[in-house]
């Protein structure tokens, strides 16, 4: 296993910014906190986020299971390519952790890793919304990162501390290596009629309660999530 860098930290306080009368739903007033800036001090890691880290919709971001959003600066190439958008660099994605020397097929949920004085744990996938589709304008942008498998991850916070940029994720157990990140993309988004397999991921201990709740209606009542609202939202 190659080391893990987080090469860069970024918080940001929630902003508002575009019109709001704009009869282009596109270019309409919203408020996001994904407009990160980098920190090269140490910064306190707590329970819930970092210092000066925050949120504009705390119903489905921000909290103990999303305390940081994880996100490879390797997939940025990749986006850069397919999207041609030249600005699309580190951070762009809202991410918390820019890290180096690990992507979404080796990642798996439950595995803790030191940081600094922390320690932190895999809870869960992002499920990408609308919120970057409306930073650079390309509507069905989160349906790609959702169909590509580039989403990130989330950490939970085991033990705060202090952590900076630059320093190794460290770790300590993987107590599930099948659930890879990866994994859990294909079964929640790309083979829902796959019942056993989603039924075996809701019972990991450690996948975050949202995704089990899902997983679980699917299993239990045959429903599924509508994901417009998640990956469309006012965008149209």
């Amino acid at each position: 296993m190659s080391e893990i860098i987080v090469e860069k930290i970024l918080v940001g306080k929630p902003k508002t910014i575009d019109e709001t009368n704009s009869n282009n739903p596109m270019n309409r007033e919203w408020t996001s906190g994904i407009f990160k800036e980098e920190t090269k001090n140490p910064i306190w890691l707590g329970k819930t986020n970092l210092t000066g880290d925050g949120q504009a919709d705390l119903k489905h971001h921000g909290g103990p299971e999303k305390a940081v959003f994880v996100y490879p600066i390797q997939h940025y190439i990749h986006w850069k390519e397919e999207l041609k958008i030249n600005n699309m660099n580190i951070g762009a994605m809202g991410e918390n952790f820019a890290i180096n020397g690990q992507l979404e097929e080796e990642a798996c949920i439950g595995d803790n890793y030191k940081i600094g004085e922390a320690v932190v744990q895999i809870s869960q996938p992002r499920q990408p919304c609308w919120k970057p589709a409306r930073r650079f304008q390309i509507r069905d942008l989160a349906l790609l990162l959702q169909n590509s498998g580039r989403t990130g991850w989330y950490f939970r916070v085991l033990k705060e501390g202090y952590v900076k940029e630059g320093q190794p994720l460290i770790l300590l157990e993987r107590p599930y290596p099948q659930w890879t990140i990866a994994k859990c993309n294909e079964v929640m988004h790309m083979k829902k009629e796959d019942l056993k397999t989603s039924k075996e991921l809701a019972s990991c201990e450690y996948l975050a309660i949202n995704w089990k709740r899902t997983l679980n209606a699917r299993v239990e009542k045959g429903e599924e999530l509508d994901v417009n609202r998640r990956v469309y939202g006012p965008n149209i």
